[in-house]
C-alpha cells in the first residue's frame, strides 16, 4: 500500500512497505511511480524525443538489476505512449540515496521505505552506480549468457577505478567518461534491436581494426522478455581531439573568405569546375590555390581518405552477413521509393504551411520548390536499380562533420547510430556508400553557408556575391575529395560503380538529404531553409 505522508517533507511522500530492493514488486508503487510521478519528470530531460508530441501514458516494459555485491540499482525499460498512435522506448537508471544534502537537483520522488527514507534518484548522478558500471564491464566474462550481459574486449585490460564524469551537454544519449581515458555512452532512447553504434563500432574495430573510429572496449546489453537482445552502453577509449570537423572547417572556411578581401581576389578570375568531376590538387589553377589554399585542400583528401578507408572496412566482409556487401534489387528500389515519396510529401506540406516565414532568396527558393513538386518527385521515384551495378553495404548513415573529431593530423569517425528520422530496421538496411559521401557533401555546403551568416558583417563582398563564391568553392571541395575517395575504394576492390552511376547516385542522395534537412529548418530555423532549398535547386538545375 502506498500513501502520500505530508509530515515528513514539504513535498508529498511516498511510503512503500518495501524495502529498495524489492521496490519494483509493490504494484501501487509503480502505477504511481509511472503516472504520477515520471509523466512530469520525463518531459523536462533534455534527452527526452516527444516533446513535440502529447503524452498519452507510460507503462514499464522491462526491469532489471544493476548490482555489485550489496548495491543494487534498478535499470527501468520506458514505454512512453503518445495521443498520434505511436510510442518510443527509454532507458532509465534509478538509484535511492538517503541523504538529504545530496543530489537535489536530480531527485525524481521522496520516499519513504520499509526500513528507511530517502529519495530515488536518476542513478547516472550517483558514482557508486557509475562505479560498479565500470568495474562490471572491466570484469566480464567472455561468454555471458545471463539477462544483463556485460562485455568486454578480449584483449584490452581495464585499469582500476578512478573518477567518472559527465562528458557535457548532449541531447539524445548521456556519456560519462571513466579515469579521463575511456567513455561510456548510454543510450537514453532504446530500440528492440542492437543498437547500430554497438555493432558497428565493434566490427569496424573488433573485426577490421579500423584505426580512425574510436577502439570497442566494451558493452552492456540485456536479454528482454521476447528473448531480444537490446543495446543499453557502449564502452570506448577515448580519443584526445581538438573538437568536430565542423567547427574546424567553419574557421578554415572564415579564413577562405577573408582572403578574398585581403588579397582582393576577383571572383570572375577563378577558374570554375564541374561538379562531381574528380580533380588533383597539382590541376587546380595557381590562382585557386591562392585563394582557397593548399591546407584546406590537402584536409578534403585526408577526409576523403578516412572515409573510403571506412567503406573499404565495411564492405569488406564475407562471414557475418550482416555486414556482407550486396547488389541492388527490386526489394531496395520499392523501400526506397516508398519512404522518400512519403518524406517528400511531409516536406511539402511543411513549405505550404510556412511559406509566411520565409522572404527574399528563401521565399522564391522555396516557391521554386513547390512549382517543381511533380518534377522532384518523378527524380525520387525514377530510381532504376537494373542499371545500377554498384555494392550496397552498411554505412555510417548519418555522416556529417559533427562525426567527425579532428586530432592533430587526423580525422576520427564516431557515433554510428544512424539518421535520427528512420526506424531501427531502415538504418541497418544496406545503401549505397555514395550515400554517406552525400550527407558529407551538405555538410560541407553548410558549412559555407553557416559562415557566410555567421560573419557577413566582416565581408566586403554582397550576400550574393558571398553566395556566388561559396558555391564555387563547394564544387572544388567536392571534386578534390571524389578524387582521393574514388581511387582509395578502387584500389580497395570495392565497387561505387563507374563515372555515370556515380553521378546518378551521388544527385539522387544530395536530393534526399537536402529534402529530409528542409523538415527541420522548417521547424527550427527559418532563416537557414535557403542552405537546403539551394541544394534542391543545384540538383534540379543541374
Amino acid at each position: 500500500m502506498i500513501k502520500k505522508n505530508n509530515a515528513i517533507a514539504k513535498n508529498p511522500i511516498f511510503s512503500s512497505k518495501n524495502n529498495w530492493e524489492q521496490i519494483i514488486e509493490d504494484k501501487n508503487f509503480v502505477n504511481v511511480f509511472l503516472s504520477e510521478i515520471l509523466e512530469e519528470y520525463i518531459q523536462k530531460q533534455r534527452w527526452y524525443g516527444g516533446k513535440s508530441s502529447q503524452l498519452k501514458y507510460i507503462e514499464l516494459s522491462e526491469y532489471f538489476r544493476i548490482q555489485q555485491n550489496d548495491e543494487v540499482y534498478f535499470g527501468l525499460i520506458l514505454e512512453v505512449n503518445f495521443v498520434e498512435a505511436f510510442y518510443h522506448h527509454y532507458f532509465l537508471p534509478i538509484a535511492f540515496v538517503s541523504d538529504e544534502n545530496f543530489a537535489q537537483e536530480n531527485r525524481i520522488l521522496p520516499i519513504k521505505l520499509k526500513d528507511q527514507e530517502g529519495f530515488i534518484i536518476d542513478a547516472m548522478y550517483l558514482e557508486s552506480f557509475r562505479k560498479v558500471v565500470y568495474e562490471r564491464i572491466s570484469s566480464a566474462l567472455p561468454i555471458d549468457k545471463t539477462p544483463v550481459q556485460y562485455h568486454k574486449t578480449e584483449a584490452f585490460n581495464f585499469p582500476p577505478y578512478k573518477s567518472s564524469r559527465f562528458m557535457g551537454v548532449e541531447q539524445s544519449n548521456t556519456s560519462i567518461i571513466y579515469n579521463d581515458e575511456f567513455i561510456l555512452k548510454f543510450f537514453r532512447r532504446i530500440y528492440a534491436d542492437k543498437n547500430p553504434d554497438y555493432e558497428m563500432s565493434r566490427f569496424l574495430s573488433d573485426s577490421k581494426e579500423f584505426k580512425n573510429t574510436p577502439p570497442y572496449l566494451g558493452s552492456i546489453n540485456i536479454i528482454d522478455s521476447e528473448n531480444t537482445n537490446i543495446t543499453i552502453g557502449l564502452m570506448q577509449k577515448l580519443v584526445p581531439n581538438k573538437g568536430d570537423a565542423w567547427e574546424y572547417f567553419l574557421k578554415e572556411i572564415h579564413k577562405i573568405y577573408k582572403t578574398i578581401d585581403s588579397k582582393n581576389i576577383s571572383f570572375h578570375n577563378l577558374q570554375d569546375v564541374e561538379i562531381f568531376k574528380r580533380l588533383k590538387i597539382e590541376d587546380v589553377s595557381p590562382q585557386v590555390i591562392d585563394w582557397i589554399g593548399l591546407h584546406l585542400l590537402n584536409k578534403v583528401k585526408l577526409l576523403a581518405q578516412r572515409t573510403a578507408e571506412m567503406h573499404a572496412a565495411l564492405g569488406s566482409e564475407f562471414a557475418d552477413t550482416s555486414f556482407t556487401p550486396t547488389r541492388f534489387n527490386g526489394d531496395y528500389a520499392v523501400w526506397l521509393k516508398n519512404r522518400l515519396t512519403y518524406q517528400f510529401q511531409n516536406r511539402l506540406n511543411l513549405t505550404e504551411n510556412n511559406l509566411h516565414k520565409l522572404e527574399g532568396y528563401s521565399l522564391k527558393l522555396a516557391q521554386e520548390f513547390l512549382e517543381k513538386k511533380n518534377e522532384i518527385r518523378k527524380r525520387l521515384v525514377n530510381f532504376d536499380w537494373t542499371t545500377l551495378k554498384g555494392e550496397r553495404i552498411r554505412i555510417h548513415g548519418d555522416y556529417h562533420l559533427g562525426q567527425i573529431l579532428v586530432q592533430d593530423d587526423d580525422f576520427y569517425i564516431l557515433d554510428f547510430e544512424g539518421e535520427p528520422e528512420s526506424t531501427i530496421r531502415d538504418r541497418k538496411v544496406k545503401q549505397p556508400p555514395l550515400k554517406d559521401v552525400a550527407g558529407l557533401f551538405r555538410s560541407f555546403h553548410y558549412a559555407i553557408y553557416s559562415t557566410i551568416f555567421n560573419h557577413q558583417k566582416k565581408y566586403k563582398k554582397s550576400q550574393e556575391e558571398l553566395f556566388d563564391i561559396g558555391e564555387l568553392l563547394y564544387k572544388y571541395m567536392v571534386s578534390i575529395f571524389m578524387e582521393t575517395y574514388v581511387e582509395t575504394t578502387k584500389n580497395a576492390n570495392l565497387h561505387i560503380g563507374y563515372r555515370n552511376e556515380r553521378r546518378f547516385l551521388l544527385k539522387y542522395c544530395i536530393l534526399e538529404k537536402a529534402i529530409y534537412e528542409l523538415g527541420y529548418e522548417l521547424n527550427s530555423r527559418p532563416k537557414w531553409t535557403i542552405i537546403p532549398l539551394k541544394g534542391i535547386a543545384n540538383i534540379m538545375n543541374s
